[in-house]
Formats: structure tokens, sequence, C-alpha cells
């Protein structure tokens, strides 16, 4: 099920999006996404996580990040301090009462709120992925960049950086965000099972085990 949600952002208030399985229970667990490319690979073992969840009496809500997916936002003007004011307007729109972040969401979840982070991403890790990337590929054209050249650039004006056009406020903020875990129960990948990390693979895939094991921490 789609739910909308109010969120202000810096071209005003608009509509944006979550999946939802919403049957007004006492335990509201609010996902807050991978980011950039690692959510759209982690996607679909996180749905069928809610759907287990569901099952398990557990009402779930995924929303998308301002800008991201079906956001009407703009995502160049977007920013983590941005993204953290929407997850947690997020979280109290939806009335959750726990929250799993993933990845580089642990960077802009409400980590006032109890629950569990799996696998937190270092914002420098994430950028500096995100910049090799365009590096390799401007050699594979036949071009040179420089990744502190690249990194300069971005502080100022903003980068491409696969597929994404990210500001100069992103940029920055990467730069130096940290996760900030705060009494949440970290969760390993090792705890999932075989397979290795989804947000290591190619393309978005299922995970059938990773999926019902996540739903057994969280409902256990």
């Amino acid at each position: 099920m789609i739910a909308t949600w109010p969120c202000p952002g810096p071209h005003g208030q608009s509509e944006e999006y979550a999946l939802a399985l919403d049957r007004d229970r006492p335990r509201r667990l609010l996902i807050v996404p991978a980011l950039f490319d690692e959510a759209n690979r982690m996607r679909r073992m996180l749905v069928d996580m809610m759907r287990l969840l569901d099952q398990a009496g557990i009402d779930t809500f995924l929303p998308d990040l301002p800008g991201c997916n079906e956001s009407l936002q703009d995502f160049t003007a977007q920013s983590l301090h941005g993204w953290r004011s929407a997850m947690l307007i997020a979280a109290r729109h939806f009335r959750a009462s726990e929250v799993l972040a993933v990845r580089g969401g642990a960077l802009v979840y409400p980590n006032a709120m109890p629950g569990w982070v799996l696998e937190p991403a270092k914002g420098t890790s994430i950028l500096r992925q995100m910049i090799r990337a365009r590096v390799i590929a401007a050699r594979e054209a036949g071009e040179h960049e420089d990744s502190a050249d690249l990194l300069e650039r971005g502080r100022t004006e903003g980068l491409e950086l696969a597929g994404w056009r990210c500001g100069a406020s992103l940029i920055a903020g990467l730069e130096h965000a940290m996760p900030e875990i705060e009494g949440q129960r970290l969760i390993a990948q090792s705890e999932l099972g075989g397979g290795g990390g989804l947000w290591l693979r190619a393309e978005p895939a299922a995970a059938p085990a990773q999926s019902a094991a996540l739903a057994r921490i969280i409902a256990g």
C-alpha cells in the first residue's frame, strides 16, 4: 500500500510517498533506507521483510527520501540535514514506535528512537566509493579525472556521481558524516546468513533468507 506524508523541502512543502503495511497496531516500524543506488539494490529484501513483519503483527513504513524515487522534490537541493528532518517528520506522521536504519540511512535516521541499525556506513566511505566509480568510468572513456580535484569542486559546485546530481551541501555533509548510534542494536550482515550484503551486488535482487532473518531479529 502506498501512503503519503507531508514534508517541507527547500522549495516548499510536498507530499512524499512511503510503502506502508499499516493496520494501526502498537508496534510501528519506520525503515530508513540506504542511500543512492544501495537503496535500490536492497529495496526488494526490505519489502519482503515488511510482509513477514506484517504477519508477525508489526506495522511497517518505508518512506522515500526527498528527491529520490517518486519524490517531487529536486534531488540537487537535498542535504543530509534535510533528510534527517524529513525522516523525523515521517516518524511522527506515521506514529512510529521503532526505527530500522539501513547502511547510509544511519546518517539520517531519528536516532532518539529505539530500534536497529543494519551495517551502518560512514559518509566518507559512501562519497569515496562514488568518486572512485566516476574516476574509473572516466579512465575507461579515455579521460582523466583526479579524486582530490573532484572532491574540491564538489564542495562548492556539487558533482554528478553515479547518475546522481549531488549538490554542494550534500557533498559537504557526506564528507564528514558519521553514524550516530544512541543505544540502537547493531545488526551485522553475518547475522542474516550467507550471500553477502545486497548493497554490493550490481543489480537489485531478492534474498528471502536474509529478509526472514532480519524479520526474526526485529519481531523477537
